[in-house]
């Protein structure tokens, strides 16, 4: 049976317990993540020195991700397998045991939607390098230096973006799903309320009712939706409130023109800035 070495990214440093393979300095490490957003941060840092795939597509819920036999392959094929945590990926947990999972509140442990802060991924990509070099020392400088070049240009892009949203800092929004909290917070916006009365549960007739109330009262002017978000009902709200739906990537290629992590985070940049006018 492979060996692997896996990745619990939420915890303050990398959280690899299980196995670490044998991988042949001569390949390219075989790295799979559970969701989109740390794929796109570990490209970053591996670079050509790793081939890099997701569980979760970038169009889906990752909290809904059925484990299939097809992904239960890639994890026996790879050399390290990187999670979220935070309960957010628990089907990944599935995926490796080949076992059931039972589905609830799909935010127990606290909101795990941390990659959607630009601000954080210092931290996170600091995690990855940490486990690629464990199972490839000899790249560790090779690691060290794409990751450098990364924080550069996140670090330019962040000095655009809060230029952008200066001018809405302490504005309020409702999002549809709770996992907008981390980015919002960054740029100095407040989220004011959620379509879902809870993470993952739909909402009540009630429910709706006291919300539009409350946009009308508090002014709202835009409600945050993912791709797979219930865009109905999340536009019949922003019409009863006097405001308007922004569909932002939910994450990396979730949208047209959001391939990287960069471009992933510019794109929701400027969609949210240009609602908020």
């Amino acid at each position: 049976m492979r060996r692997i070495l896996v990745l619990m990214l939420a915890a303050t440093a990398v959280g690899g317990t299980l196995n670490v393979s044998g991988a042949r300095a001569a390949d390219k490490l075989r790295v799979v993540a559970s969701i989109p957003d740390l794929k796109a941060l570990t490209e970053a840092v591996g670079g050509t020195l790793v081939e890099v795939d997701s569980l979760a597509r970038s169009t889906q819920n990752a909290h809904d991700l059925e484990a299939r036999p097809s992904l239960m392959i890639k994890v026996r094929r790879a050399d390290a397998l990187i999670l979220n945590g935070l309960d957010l990926d628990d089907w990944a947990d599935v995926v490796a045991q080949g076992a059931n999972n039972p589905k609830g509140d799909v935010h127990p442990a606290g909101n795990p939607h941390y990659t959607l802060d630009p601000g954080l991924a210092a931290q996170v990509t600091q995690n990855i390098l940490e486990g690629l070099a464990r199972i490839a020392p000899q790249n560790r400088a090779a690691f060290e230096r794409n990751r450098q070049q990364f924080l550069a240009r996140l670090e330019e892009a962040m000095g655009r973006w809060n230029k952008l949203l200066e001018p809405y800092k302490g504005a309020p929004v409702v999002v549809n799903h709770n996992m907008w909290l981390y980015f919002l917070t960054r740029f100095g916006l407040v989220q004011a309320g959620s379509i879902e009365e809870r993470p993952g549960i739909p909402p009540t007739p009630s429910h709706l009712v006291k919300l539009v109330n409350h946009m009308k009262q508090e002014r709202i002017k835009v409600i945050v939706v993912e791709p797979w978000g219930d865009l109905k009902t999340v536009q019949r709200v922003a019409q009863e409130a006097g405001a308007q739906a922004a569909v932002l990537a939910s994450s990396v290629g979730a949208l047209k023109g959001t391939d990287t992590y960069i471009n992933w985070v510019d794109s929701n940049v400027k969609m949210l800035a240009q609602a908020l006018r």
